[in-house]
């Protein structure tokens, strides 16, 4: 019998996944999918096709191809690494695979696969749901359409929509509550173990957010009594305690790298007053967030159901939770105190849920009187907030849908407490489960249609705007002509940083909001590369500039035909088709380089970014030391310059444009006109409050964030490269800017080419998986070896059999010290403090068994122990 129940709820739940997924299923036989334009292409199709890949190929730590190369356990933990939905989707693709159901797992196949694993998560959403409301002693159908005003929610399509992962953490919230009732009623830690190793194994963010969620509401059930035989307050505490830490043990595999990448990344901190409150959310009627649903508020507005206290507790928690939700102080703590972010509403969600489920199993119980004020009360609310709305008005589509929904429930509400009939619970259970289907079918509508889901088909995936078939084919082209595992080509497809995933390539831009740190602060502080773009989520190409191409084994651009500005000294071109160029690099140096001189990092302090440049050309600049040697200087040279408006007026370090784009021109006095480039560096600030804008300078073109973004680097200290002219031009669009701090500097290469002149490429390289082979005969007694491998912890390395420390050089990059003679080097990546996370989690799987065992076999006694304590 028990059986047949849940293989009933599983179906039901199975078909109301499926409807309430109408529209993303209508679109996808019209070949379009249900992935964000923005974050979903550029970070969800892109990182399950990199994962999948480096998985099924028994590599699950590193990833070469990943930016500048990275550890993808740790940084993409915030995105799949862990994620079980991931996983068990991984696993059925590879079955697929294997049995040849599926020919290709590639970036079409992720956004084709996604409405379908969506609906199988909301699935198991609403079943579980379901079942923890039952548990509860709510009702089959309450229990179900409660389950269905949870997942069915505004902020599931949402985040199942734009970022997928997201999704993922309303499945772990109710096993979460599930293992506190079973605390609670039953003296039962296992479910609560599980159910925490589960949330913090798969997503170290969201469960931050389920955490404090179960810790409000293991405070709330501390004062609701909702069983007779519930354990004492000292048992629940100590098992609610002892069970978390247990589970969070057996998290520890996953979590502690995970939280480590989260510390080892960089934001900028948030700079902006945070409001306490904001009711400028109309969650009536048009929230993108959450939207109440009218029987909710009905039931909320039933004094009688406050006599029973599983109404009370949920009711209680959703009132805490609405109020929350209009303050951005709040929204800002569930993210970690930094910028207010939205992503924590489905906590309502499932309270709301839990409202209905528990309210509408009492209804029979109000009395006539009492629905007619709750009526009243409720259409009151909807039309003052109709009214409130400026933004509203009473005629249009969300306006209108919404109140006639909300009619029909007050009055079939109403038809069930003056009729009694079982048939008006019916119409009541049913009419409630229709109105969330056409809901969150308009949910998707508008998700597609105002947001640019609606243009992520299967002809955009390849087209020339993301993947297109040209682009491929000259990329074939070279990978072709040179096997080579290890180079790099700079190229993307506009915006999308990770076009190297997308086509499958060695790159050097990636967009996530994980990164290496390292890198990072080589970009915007230590090198100040520009990457075209101001960004605190992602890094790009090399600025132009050749030496740190040549350093970082930048040996190919790929760049549309026209585009010339960016092509950097020593690039020439290889390889052609109608409308895109390949350059090779001829300055390349090799992946591994060894040296005897060695720099401060200290000492380089004040040196400009060119000096720095060719300290590591000609040796390597280490963290510690007392070393004192110093690069070739490249003098500042603005100086020699004369400075001239165009189209601007510019004093004491004011710049203000009046035509439509003006500036600065530079005149370089005694120009030589020989070849080579200069490195143009100011400080430049918009003193506009919400412009973004483009900075030109001689055809080169990069752009900045406005003062009101969450995602400015607030480092306006610029450095760009452009090839040497007479003329420099410095262009921004109408407006006022702060414009000082002029240096130029002259880069001829010479530092570069002797370089090239004296490097050895003696070095045998093996690279499989998170293992790095190198056999090299120092010859020259070189007391470095230097890779451009981005430092991060994890790394380990062995030279001729003896563990050596492994150091960061270059400011972002490996280096060890080496013996004369032949070295034999072994190079290891694990993520951090994965083998102590490890010997953790399985330390606690054996407390966890330990526990839960020892209370199975001794259930009588706990059960006489529970009465005497009480």
């Amino acid at each position: 019998m028990v059986n047949k129940k849940l293989m009933l709820l599983v179906a039901a739940s199975l078909v109301l996944a499926v409807l309430a997924h109408g529209f993303f299923l209508q679109a996808w036989t019209e070949g379009r999918y249900m992935v964000g334009h923005n974050d979903g292409l550029q970070q969800m199709v892109t990182f399950k096709k990199l994962l999948y890949n480096q998985y099924t190929s028994g590599d699950f730590f590193y990833n070469y191809g990943f930016g500048l190369g990275g550890g993808t356990y740790s940084q993409l933990s915030f995105y799949f690494s862990t994620s079980i939905v991931f996983l068990l989707s991984a696993g059925v693709t590879f079955l697929l695979e294997w049995l040849g159901v599926v020919s290709a797992v590639d970036i079409v196949y992720w956004a084709k696969a996604a409405v379908f694993i969506s609906i199988l998560r909301l699935t198991a959403i609403l079943a579980l749901t379901t079942l923890i409301f039952r548990y509860m002693k709510v009702p089959w159908l309450p229990a179900f359409l409660g389950s269905a005003v949870y997942g069915l929610s505004v902020i599931y399509f949402r985040h199942a929509t734009y970022w997928e992962f997201f999704a993922d953490a309303m499945l772990w919230l109710p096993l979460l509550v599930l293992g506190v009732e079973k605390i609670i009623r039953e003296g039962r830690a296992g479910w609560f173990i599980f159910a925490v190793a589960v949330t913090m194994f798969d997503n170290f963010y969201f469960a931050y957010i389920n955490l404090i969620f179960i810790g409000v509401y293991f405070l709330f059930r501390l004062f609701h009594r909702l069983d007779e035989q519930e354990v004492s307050l000292f048992k629940r505490v100590w098992l609610f305690m002892t069970a978390g830490l247990i589970g969070a043990g057996i998290s520890a595999v996953s979590f502690v790298p995970a939280v480590y990448s989260f510390l080892n990344n960089y934001r900028p901190g948030y700079r902006f007053p945070i409001d306490i409150v904001d009711f400028s959310d109309n969650i009536l009627f048009t929230s993108r967030i959450i939207v109440l649903p009218a029987i909710f508020l009905l039931l909320l507005c039933l004094i009688p159901l406050y006599k029973r206290p599983h109404f009370r507790l949920f009711a209680s928690l959703s009132v805490l939770f609405v109020l929350l939700h209009f303050s951005p102080l709040a929204a800002s703590a569930f993210n970690g105190f930094s910028a207010p972010q939205y992503r924590w509403e489905y906590l309502l969600s499932f309270t709301v849920g839990g409202g209905v489920a528990v309210g509408l199993q009492y209804l029979g119980e109000v009395s006539k009187t009492s629905i007619m004020i709750a009526s009243l009360l409720v259409i009151s609310l909807y039309l003052s907030v109709l009214v409130i709305d400026q933004h509203l008005s009473f005629f249009s589509l969300p306006g209108l849908t919404v109140l006639i929904f909300m009619v029909v429930i007050v009055l079939m509400t109403a038809c069930v407490v003056w009729i009694g009939k079982r048939s008006c619970f019916y119409m009541l259970y049913g009419a409630s489960l229709v109105f969330l289907l056409v809901f969150s079918n308009a949910i998707q509508y508008v998700i597609s249609e105002m947001t640019g889901v609606r243009s992520v088909s299967q002809e955009f995936l390849h087209s020339e705007k993301y993947n297109g078939k040209e682009q491929l084919e000259l990329l074939t082209e070279i990978k072709e002509r040179d096997s080579d595992p290890l180079y790099r080509i700079d190229w993307r497809v506009g915006y999308w940083n990770n076009t190297p995933i997308v086509q499958d390539f060695n790159g050097m831009s990636v967009y996530s909001s994980i990164l290496n740190k390292e890198l990072l602060f080589f970009y915007l502080y230590d090198l100040q590369v520009d990457m075209g773009r101001e960004s605190v989520s992602r890094y790009s190409t090399l600025g132009s500039r050749a030496n740190l191409y040549s350093l970082l084994q930048g040996k190919y651009m790929m760049r549309k035909k026209e585009d010339t500005a960016k092509v950097p000294y020593g690039f020439e071109k290889v390889a052609a088709t109608e409308n895109y160029v390949m350059y090779e690099n001829t300055n390349l140096l090799p992946f591994v380089r060894t040296t005897d001189t060695v720099f401060s990092k200290e000492a380089l302090r004040e040196a400009n970014v060119l000096e720095k440049e060719h300290a590591m050309l000609e040796g390597v600049v280490v963290e510690d030391g007392s070393f004192s040697e110093k690069p070739t200087e490249a003098p500042n040279l603005i100086d020699n310059t004369i400075m001239k408006t165009a189209g601007a007026e510019y004093e004491h370090g004011y710049l203000k444009v009046k035509d439509k784009e003006g500036g600065i021109d530079m005149i370089v006095e005694d120009f030589d006109g020989e070849a080579g480039d200069y490195y143009v560096r100011f400080h430049l600030e918009s003193l506009a409050e919400r412009q973004g804008f483009a900075v030109k300078v001689n055809g080169y073109r990069t752009t900045r964030k406005h003062n009101q973004s969450i995602y400015k680097t607030y480092i306006d200290d610029l450095v760009i490269r452009v090839p040497k002219a007479e003329k420099i031009s410095i262009r921004v669009p109408e407006g006022e800017y702060l414009l000082k701090e002029f240096a130029l500097y002259e880069e001829d290469y010479t530092v570069l080419d002797k370089a090239k002149r004296h490097t050895d490429d003696g070095a045998q390289v093996k690279w499989e998986g998170n293992n790095l082979a190198i056999q090299y005969d120092n010859h020259g007694g070189d007391k470095w070896m230097v890779l451009p491998i981005p430092y991060e912890r994890g790394w380990q390395v062995k030279v001729n059999g003896e563990e050596q420390k492994m150091e960061k050089v270059n400011y972002a990059f490996l280096g060890f010290p080496i013996e004369s003679g032949n070295n034999q080097i072994q190079l290891m990546y694990f993520p951090p403090f994965f083998k102590a996370s490890m010997a953790v989690t399985f330390v606690s799987i054996l407390l966890a068994l330990l526990l839960v065992g020892r209370k199975a076999n001794n259930k009588h006694h706990l059960i006489n122990y529970v009465r005497i304590y009480h």
